[in-house]
């Protein structure tokens, strides 16, 4: 091996071409290169190989020159990593930062109430309920309305014709002719009395005797009474003096008939129930709290109801009712919520949940629930670290509500928590395998 020294002839320093810098070389000495001397500035000029083998060697020459100055500092600059130093802590840049829009909210304690749900069933309100029935034995002679028809309050349901009213409109009538006789034989007995003609023995008589026929007749108006007839038909009755056997059955409110039980031509007797008439314009929940619940509930609480035909609409209530004693069999206490029915889209004996919101937890942690993305392990959250690191962190949530949610573990308070971009910073995450701090 040789040191290699390359010197420009006379000739290219005319060309107006600069001296290269030797660079040292281990290379083999070339055969066909000779070692020219110089003696004077009149030597004697290269010949045309020799010219072409020295400029190949100062070709050569200047590429190692070329790659024995390049420096470490000289090489592309690599692109910057977004991992930070720290393990399970994401780090962007400013440009990254800046092309990224990223939101934050702190995790604050106790903004959360904790929803129970219990099970129940719409009813109608007992208290605007009506099974109506007829008070006197009779045969159906015609039906006024059908099952879904509101009726206004002493609308005609139903017509019955009933013997047994008859003969109590023939009793009243004979009673009261009877009470008629005996007030005029008084009258004329008093009459005689003052004119010495008959006894007081007499008179007295005749004033039992009107006394006893007023007590029937009154007897026979009670029992008219009793049996449904009102008040203008026995006036009626008192007036044309006729037998009109016919029983009216009527709605005792305005409502909206939900049950028929009737025909026409049937005989119905007392007991029977012929229509339910119902107002629907507001009705009962009813469910059953478990005893753990039951310290939650509490009357004339405001309460949120679900049904299962509408499971996108919340109905608010209100508690009316809570039992006094437990059910010894399942445990649970009756619960009756009482909630507005305007629009009749509620139905008795829909299914519903009743939902009751307990006091505030002072000391549960709450955070958004944008906030939370889905990790290799669980759920985890990115809390920020100063401008550009963000920490990847595992948390364990509770109960949701709305858009906040509770947190277990993972977060204190205090700690902002990305809610916007967090999505952007999941997917760097997964690209360069972040791992979540535990």
């Amino acid at each position: 091996m040789a040191h290699l020294l390359l010197v420009l002839p006379t000739e290219w320093s005319r060309m107006n071409m600069k001296p290269v810098v030797s660079c040292r070389m281990f290379k083999r000495e070339a055969s066909f290169v000779k070692r020219p001397s110089f003696p004077d500035s009149n030597a004697s000029r290269f010949t045309f190989h020799e010219r072409c083998g020295v400029v190949l060697l100062v070709v050569f020459a200047c590429t190692g020159l070329v790659a024995c100055e390049r420096t470490p500092d000289q090489a592309p600059e690599a692109k910057k990593a977004v991992v930070a130093d720290r393990p399970g802590v994401l780090h962007l840049t400013s440009e990254e930062l800046a092309r990224t829009a990223i939101e934050v909210a702190p995790v604050v304690r106790g903004q959360l109430r904790e929803p129970r749900e219990f099970t129940a069933t719409v009813q109608p309100n007992q208290n605007e309920l009506a099974e109506v029935t007829t008070l006197i034995r009779g045969r159906v002679v015609k039906v006024y309305v059908d099952v879904g028809q509101d009726v206004k309050k002493d609308a005609l349901l139903a017509m019955l014709h009933s013997t047994d009213l008859g003969v109590a409109e023939g009793a009243y009538l004979k009673a009261a002719a009877k009470l008629h006789e005996a007030e005029l034989a008084y009258e004329r007995a008093r009459d005689l009395y003052g004119q010495k003609v008959v006894s007081l023995a007499e008179l007295q008589r005749r004033e039992a005797a009107m006394k006893t026929a007023r007590a029937e007749s009154r007897e026979m108006q009670n029992r008219l009474e009793l049996f449904g007839a009102p008040r203008h038909e026995i006036e009626r009755l008192d007036r044309e003096q006729t037998i009109k056997a016919d029983v009216p059955v009527r709605a005792p409110f305005d409502g909206r008939v939900i049950m028929r039980n009737i025909t026409r031509g049937e005989v119905v007797e007392t007991e029977q129930k012929l229509f339910t008439v119902a107002d629907l314009s507001d009705l009962w929940v009813v469910g059953n709290v478990p005893e753990k619940d039951v310290q939650f509930i509490r009357k004339d609480q405001k309460v949120d109801v679900i049904v299962s035909a509408y499971p996108h609409a919340i109905v608010p209530g209100t508690i009316t009712y809570i039992g006094d004693v437990l059910d010894p069999a399942t445990r649970t206490m009756r619960l009756r919520v009482t909630v507005l029915n305007p629009n009749r889209l509620l139905k008795p004996e829909m299914f519903a949940i009743v939902r009751v919101y307990a006091a505030l937890s002072p000391d549960g942690l709450t955070l958004p629930l944008a906030a939370v993305q889905n990790g290799p392990t669980g759920k985890i959250v990115f809390v920020q670290r100063g401008t550009n690191d963000f920490e990847v962190r595992t948390v364990k949530l509770g109960d949701e509500q709305g858009e906040v949610v509770t947190v277990l573990e993972g977060v204190t308070v205090g700690e902002q928590v990305v809610t916007k971009g967090s999505f952007v910073l999941k997917s760097e995450m997964e690209r360069h395998k972040i791992e979540p701090a535990l």
